[in-house]
């Protein structure tokens, strides 16, 4: 079951063990100084993974392209995986341009969605 996103004490309980876990590099996404998403490396099960989001406003722009090559450039553990939904084109086309390749596919717990769902895998091994 996902937790209440408007559960103050357990975002923030949730957050302080996330930066306080030396596997976890996250990251703000700023445009002209306006907080606009953020992007995170953790590792699961033995796989460092990627993760971000863009504000649904800021779509379209290039921003979450160039964050994750950005990022990338810091975070330069490889191979280093992406997990995107099946019906995510755009950000299935933000991995690509990044030089991430499709691997596979799984299932996976969609918080947004409240469901699970299927997901590409994308796997990056160049530095």
């Amino acid at each position: 079951m996902p937790i209440d996103p408007t559960d103050k004490d357990a975002y923030i309980t949730k957050h302080t063990n996330l930066l306080s876990n030396p596997t976890i590099n996250s990251q703000t996404i700023l445009l002209d100084n306006h907080i606009v998403g953020s992007i995170s490396k953790f590792v699961m099960e033995g796989d460092t993974e990627i993760t971000y989001w863009i504000d649904k406003k800021y779509w379209g722009q290039g921003i979450a392209t160039k964050a994750l090559n950005e990022f990338l450039i810091i975070e330069n553990t490889r191979p280093i995986f992406g997990r995107v939904a099946f019906d995510n084109f755009g950000s299935q086309k933000v991995l690509e341009k990044c030089g991430f390749v499709k691997v596979g596919t799984d299932k996976g717990f969609a918080n947004a969605r409240n469901a699970e769902i299927e997901e590409h895998i994308y796997q990056l091994n160049d530095l």
